[in-house]
């Protein structure tokens, strides 16, 4: 660890938004701050992403009178080949040294990890998961995302991509399911296509013809609107179905949901109920949790890189 460091300092990349987070040592928040991501068309995105990102821990440091090691969480991984970012959904940070840049441009070394790795780091240290020594981290909001902890550190894979559960196709898929919705990734059916929030919404339109938000859609299944019970209850199998093959091959202690659709409090009773008829087991000790952190998961994952056991 560096000299004259008093914290730890997170940075979250969102689509809308960059959050940052100082921690102490034992974990206490010292101070949070959120700035607007810059715009999608801008043509120097990228500087300013990197410029933004600079003048936002800059930001927090000069408020709290002190410096910080600095974790980033970003939309994307790093080619292990290239040392350039890929399967980044803010596609201006693709083929980019985003992680020297930032390091450049801050003036210190930084670690950089996927935003998913970061929610399940956040998670098994002190948040749903503490304790465990096995933990899946799943975000399903924007995209589905998901990140292995075990004894404490994160599990990146040789290529970068471990965890990455989003892109495999939907197990077990019914003959409505098949071939699937078109994928940003090139390909059909992915997990992601249907359990993300653009997924749930896009279900309900295919059985409505109507558009509405998934927070509207749960709204409606809270009020007992049979379409909506139906597109839910179709989403529960779907995500029983995708956490049963993780199981299947992880065989996790604890698996924690965050993102926008993990506050459907429905799920964490149903789903069990339901990925006992995909996992391979006459028994699943496996839990369910929603995550302690919530939307700062991310965020104090990325100021935890610089402590993994």
């Amino acid at each position: 660890m560096q000299n004259n460091i008093s914290c730890r300092i997170g940075i979250d990349l969102g689509g809308t938004k960059i959050e940052g987070v100082a921690i102490d040592f034992d974990g206490t928040e010292i101070m949070r701050h959120r700035i607007d991501t810059p715009v999608v068309g801008l043509a120097d995105r990228y500087d300013s992403i990197v410029n933004s990102i600079d003048e936002l821990v800059r930001f927090i440091e000069s408020a709290i009178g002190i410096s910080g090691t600095v974790g980033v969480g970003i939309p994307g991984t790093l080619s292990g080949s290239t040392g350039r970012i890929k399967n980044a959904n803010t596609t201006e940070l693709i083929g980019r040294t985003f992680d020297k840049d930032l390091e450049k441009a801050i003036g210190r070394p930084i670690k950089l990890a996927n935003d998913a790795n970061c929610f399940a780091l956040s998670e098994a240290v002190d948040g749903a998961g503490e304790g465990s020594a096995s933990v899946f981290g799943v975000i399903i909001g924007t995209g589905t995302g998901g990140g292995i902890v075990i004894d404490g550190k994160v599990i990146t894979g040789l290529n970068g991509i471990a965890g990455e559960w989003g892109h495999n196709p939907l197990p077990w898929p019914k003959a409505s399911e098949t071939p699937g919705p078109d994928c940003y990734c090139g390909l059909n059916g992915c997990i992601e296509t249907y359990l993300s929030g653009p997924g749930l919404k896009a279900s309900y339109q295919r059985l409505t013809d109507h558009s509405i938000e998934p927070v509207e859609i749960v709204e409606l299944f809270d009020s007992g609107d049979s379409k909506a019970r139906t597109v839910i209850e179709g989403y529960v199998n779907r995500l029983a179905r995708g956490l049963a093959s993780i199981i299947n091959v992880l065989d996790p202690e604890v698996i924690v949901l965050g993102g926008g659709l993990s506050n459907i409090d429905y799920l964490y009773e149903s789903v069990p109920d339901q990925w006992m008829d995909y996992v391979f087991s006459d028994d699943c000790f496996t839990t369910l949790k929603k995550a302690v952190h919530g939307d700062s998961g991310g965020v104090r994952g990325a100021a935890w890189l610089w402590s993994e056991r």
